[in-house]
C-alpha cells in the first residue's frame, strides 16, 4: 500500500487559498484540499514578531506525489518562504486511502 501524507500550508486570503487549492486538485497533486480559516498566526519574520490573518490548506496525497506537490506550491505561493509541512498518515480507512491513491494517479493528460 502507498504511503500517505497530509500537507499543510497557509496563505494570506480566502481567494488565494481557493486559487492554490484548486490548482493543486486540478493537477491531481492531492485528492482533496480543505481550506480552514481565517486563523491568526503569530511568527517571527525578518527579526520582527508578526501577527497575520491567514487561511490554512490541508492537502491529502500520496508520498509519491509529494515532490511535485512541493514544487507546485512553491511556484504558485505568494510567500517568499511558504510553510510546507507533510505529516504522515499512519492509518486511514482502506476505502478513503484507495480514493486518495486513485485521484492522485498520473493520467495520460497530466504526465
Amino acid at each position: 500500500m502507498a504511503d500517505y501524507v497530509q500537507v499543510l500550508t497557509t496563505v494570506e486570503s480566502a481567494d488565494e487559498a481557493e486559487r492554490l487549492g484548486r490548482g493543486v486538485v486540478e493537477a491531481r497533486l492531492a485528492a482533496c484540499v480543505q481550506i480552514v480559516g481565517p486563523i491568526k498566526s503569530l511568527y517571527w519574520w525578518q527579526g520582527k514578531l508578526e501577527a497575520a490573518q491567514e487561511w490554512q490548506l490541508l492537502m491529502k496525497t500520496t508520498a509519491e506525489r509529494l515532490p511535485e506537490l512541493e514544487q507546485h506550491v512553491k511556484a504558485n505561493h505568494p510567500y517568499d518562504t511558504p510553510e510546507i509541512i507533510a505529516t504522515p498518515i499512519p492509518w486511514g480507512s482502506a476505502d478513503y486511502l484507495g480514493w486518495v491513491s486513485a485521484e492522485t494517479e498520473r493520467t495520460d493528460s497530466s504526465s
